[in-house]
């Protein structure tokens, strides 16, 4: 569970930028399954030639907003369906990264990892001691807080320069492109350009993800991103479903909390006796249905409920003025 909730915060950036894509500019990328795999071959690749993981991962990067310019410029200039540019550039994708690898897989559990140095810098510190002595009274004490700690620094940052620049003149822009483009093109403002970024930036935090969880994992596999997006879509959908959006702050706590939320459930589902390893898209697939399904059917209730109420105060009501009327007549 602790391990969950660790691999959770990693998710949590990928989240992020699929929070961007689907729910602020209201566009349906696909390219997620490809770019997430991006990040981490591109990362992988690096660090196997000797670079400094940090500046790996801040290559993923950039290889991932890349991917989402392309994908932005299939759509905008090349006048293609929104649904098939992040198709198109996922298909595309893929032999990229095997270009890129080489091969299907680089395992990293022999070399330097971002994850290995943050863990070491942290057990020299001696906070492990620290925390554990604190929580002694729970009995729990995991190997490390290391990975924890950083990633949760890792996701809070994210969703702080998020909600920044969702709040900023090109963010409001942004949002405003996905609620109503027409009418933001109305108003002469270059709603391809904002898309372009808007998907660059989606898939930059895509990208970034998949480069920590190729760390966090000790490999890099073309396969690892099959079912991204809809990961990204059930920790988008549970949080609002748990949490709420009622504001962009909201909302963005909510997506963190929803793929926290999303890997618990996933580790608890993995434990049913029936259930094996190789059920996790099913368990995920089930796990959106849930998120989508349950919220509609709890607010028709509600909604029977207040017309049945309503309905219960016409009736009072009448009941009344038909007595007063014959108190009157009487």
């Amino acid at each position: 569970m602790f391990s969950s909730v660790e691999a959770g915060l990693i998710y949590a950036v990928m989240a992020l930028g699929v929070y961007l894509s689907f729910r602020v500019l209201d566009f349906p990328d696909l390219t997620v399954d490809g770019s997430f795999v991006t990040g981490a071959s591109v990362a992988a690749v690096m660090i196997v030639n000797g670079a400094n993981p940090f500046a790996a991962s801040a290559a993923a990067l950039l290889a991932g907003f890349a991917a989402g310019v392309v994908t932005g410029l299939l759509h905008t200039k090349g006048k293609i369906n929104p649904l098939l540019s992040g198709i198109l550039m996922m298909i595309a994708l893929y032999s990229i990264n095997l270009r890129i690898m080489g091969k299907s897989n680089i395992p990293l559990l022999q070399e330097e990892t971002v994850i290995k140095q943050i863990t070491a810098a942290w057990q020299q510190a001696g906070w492990d001691d620290v925390l554990n002595r604190a929580v002694s009274f729970t009995g729990f004490a995991p190997r490390t807080w290391a990975v924890l700690v950083a990633m949760a620094a890792v996701a809070v940052v994210v969703k702080g320069m998020v909600d920044w620049l969702l709040k900023t003149e090109l963010g409001i822009a942004m949002r405003a492109t996905g609620d109503n483009q027409p009418m933001v093109a109305s108003f002469s403002a270059n709603t391809d350009g904002l898309i372009i970024f808007g998907l660059g930036l989606s898939n930059a935090l895509v990208a970034f993800s998949g480069a920590l969880v190729a760390q966090y994992g000790g490999f890099s596999d073309i396969g690892m991103g099959i079912g991204m997006i809809v990961i990204g879509l059930a920790s988008v959908i549970i949080g609002e479903a748990l949490f709420g959006a009622h504001s962009v702050v909201r909302a963005t706590w909510a997506v963190i909390g929803g793929a926290i939320v999303y890997r618990l459930i996933l580790a608890l589902a993995l434990r049913v006796e029936f259930l094996e390893t190789s059920d996790v898209k099913l368990i995920t697939a089930l796990i959106v249905m849930a998120a989508l399904i349950v919220p509609n059917l709890w607010a028709a209730q509600k909604e029977k409920r207040r017309k049945r109420r309503k309905a219960e105060q016409l009736e009072r009501g009448e009941a009344v003025a038909g007595a007063e009327t014959n108190y009157k007549s009487v």
